[in-house]
């Protein structure tokens, strides 16, 4: 059986990955996010610029 010219196993494989990265994706922009402000507030703390 194809689909867009592609076995049906690979179709499941697609989805098996994009279903394990998203949660990885998350905690990545959830780190990443983190870090930035820590780093803007380290910046901001360094020079006295306190809001």
């Amino acid at each position: 059986m194809e689909f867009l010219g592609m076995e049906w196993y690979w179709w499941l494989f697609i989805v098996v990955a994009i279903i394990a990265v998203i949660p990885i994706k998350v905690k990545f922009i959830k780190w990443w996010t983190k870090r930035e402000q820590e780093k803007n507030k380290k910046k901001r703390n360094k020079w006295g610029d306190e809001e």
